[in-house]
């Protein structure tokens, strides 16, 4: 097997995956070993662009997968640091037990601080009052 490098794979079936990839030329037709591929896609917001991540295939645990040159269109090595960052902090994350099916996330400490709704408002309202007579 070559070296590794990470590379933007555009496949027949119109898909674009990012992956860390390995070129298996041991037969006549050489094989891309991909190592945890995933889908990247930028969002507009009104705040700004966003990058999503999620695996190419949601319904394994499986990290490699190979596939033959036949079902790549294109392919380019991707020497974009903040995107090879960004894939780099998804796939090192640990997976997050927090999050539901339904896309709910519950939130933790590591999130920001925690309170009551009847907290919050008490802390709010102390402090809207205290910069009020403070001027």
């Amino acid at each position: 097997m070559e070296e590794e490098f990470y590379s933007i794979i555009k496949l027949v079936s119109g898909e674009e995956i990012f992956a860390l990839v390995t070129v298996d030329e041991n037969d006549d037709n050489p094989i891309l070993v991909l190592q945890n591929p995933v889908v990247i896609s930028t969002i507009n917001t009104p705040g700004g662009s966003m990058i999503k991540v999620k695996p190419w295939m949601n319904m394994t645990d499986e990290t490699m997968f190979m596939i033959r040159l036949d079902k790549i269109i294109t392919m380019i090595e991707a020497k974009d640091q903040k995107l090879i960052d960004v894939y780099e902090n998804y796939i090192n994350e640990p997976d997050d037990e927090d999050i539901s099916l339904d896309g709910s996330v519950m939130p933790t400490p590591k999130m920001g601080y925690l309170s009551s709704v009847k907290d919050a408002r008490k802390d709010l309202e102390d402090l809207f009052k205290k910069d009020i007579k403070d001027t």
